[in-house]
C-alpha cells in the first residue's frame, strides 16, 4: 500500500514538474507580450502596467520609431507576413495533400513506385535542411523564383510530401480492397471508386496530414530567411525583432502569440477530425 502511495505521489510530482516546465515559457511570453519597455528585462511574471502598445506596434510600425529611431527592418506592418504565410502554408499543404493521396494510393494498391523509391523519399527529412540551401538557392535564382511565395509554397509542397504520402499510406492499407471492387461491380469506375469509397473514409487522415503539413510550413525559417528578401512570411518577420542594435522583446513575444493564433484556430475547429484520423487504426484494428 506504501509502495502504490509512494509511485503516484512520485508521478504526480513528475507530471507536475513536466506541466510547469511546459507552461512556464508560455506564459512568460505572454507576459512580456504586456510589458512595457522598461519591464522586459524584469524578473516579475505579472506585469506591473499592462500595456497593449506591443500589440500596436506590430500592426503600427510607425510608432516603433518613436523609441527605436534604428529599426528600419521591422517597418513592415506583420499584416502582410501574415497574409503571405496564409498562403504559401494553404497552397504548400494543397499541393502536398493531392500529390501525396495520389501517390500514396499507388503504393499502396499497386506497389508504385517501389518500395526502394518509397523509402528512398525519406532522405529528404533525412539531411539537414541546410545541406540543400545551395543547389536551391541556384534553382531558384534561375527560374527567377527568389523573393516568390509561390516558389516558396512550391518548395515546401515538396519538403513535406513524404509525410503526405506516407500518412495517408497507412489510412489507405487500412481500408479493404474489397470495398473498391465492390465498388466497381456496382458500375463505379476505378477514379469514382477512389472519389466515393477511399477518399470519404480517408478525410481523417488527410486532415491529420495536412494540418502537419501546415505547421511545418508556418513555422519553417531557413528557406524563408534565404530566399526572401522583400516578401517575407511570418516566420521571418518574427525574426526581425531582434537585430544587432538592440531586441524588441515585448514586440517579439507579441508577435509569437499572433502567430500563433492561426494554428490554434485551425486545430480547434478540425479537432473532431483529428481524433479520428489519430484513432483511425486503432478502430479499425
Amino acid at each position: 500500500m506504501i509502495r502504490k502511495i509512494l509511485a503516484k505521489v512520485v508521478i504526480c510530482i513528475v507530471l507536475a514538474v513536466a506541466v510547469v516546465w511546459t507552461i512556464t515559457p508560455v506564459m512568460w511570453m505572454i507576459s512580456l507580450s504586456f510589458k512595457t519597455y522598461g519591464e522586459w528585462r524584469t524578473p516579475s511574471l505579472i506585469p506591473h502596467n499592462p500595456t497593449l502598445d506591443n500589440y500596436i506596434m506590430l500592426f503600427s510600425p510607425q510608432s516603433i520609431t518613436t523609441i527605436f529611431i534604428a529599426y528600419t527592418a521591422v517597418l513592415e506592418p506583420i499584416t502582410r507576413p501574415l497574409i503571405r504565410s496564409l498562403i504559401i502554408s494553404a497552397t504548400a499543404t494543397v499541393i502536398a495533400i493531392i500529390i501525396g493521396f495520389f501517390t500514396a494510393y499507388g503504393a499502396s494498391r499497386y506497389n508504385s513506385p517501389g518500395s526502394f523509391t518509397l523509402f528512398f523519399t525519406l532522405l529528404t527529412r533525412m539531411l539537414p535542411p541546410a545541406v540543400f540551401v545551395t543547389p536551391i538557392v541556384i534553382y531558384f535564382t534561375t527560374l527567377a523564383l527568389i523573393d516568390n511565395i509561390i516558389g516558396l509554397a512550391l518548395l515546401y509542397a515538396a519538403t513535406t510530401l513524404t509525410y503526405a504520402v506516407w500518412i495517408l499510406k497507412g489510412f489507405i492499407d487500412a481500408i479493404p480492397i474489397e470495398w473498391e471492387e465492390a465498388a466497381l461491380l456496382e458500375g463505379a469506375s476505378p477514379l469514382q471508386a477512389i472519389f466515393k469509397v477511399v477518399i470519404p473514409i480517408v478525410r481523417p487522415g488527410m486532415v491529420v496530414a495536412g494540418l502537419f503539413i501546415f505547421l511545418m510550413s508556418w513555422t519553417e525559417l531557413l528557406f524563408a530567411l534565404v530566399l526572401t528578401n522583400l516578401n517575407v512570411p511570418l516566420s521571418v518577420q518574427v525574426s526581425k525583432y531582434v537585430t544587432a542594435v538592440g531586441a524588441l522583446w515585448g514586440v517579439q513575444a507579441a508577435a509569437a502569440l499572433v502567430s500563433s493564433i492561426i494554428p490554434l484556430v485551425i486545430g480547434y475547429l478540425i479537432q473532431r477530425h483529428l481524433i479520428t484520423g489519430f484513432t483511425f487504426g486503432l478502430v479499425r484494428g
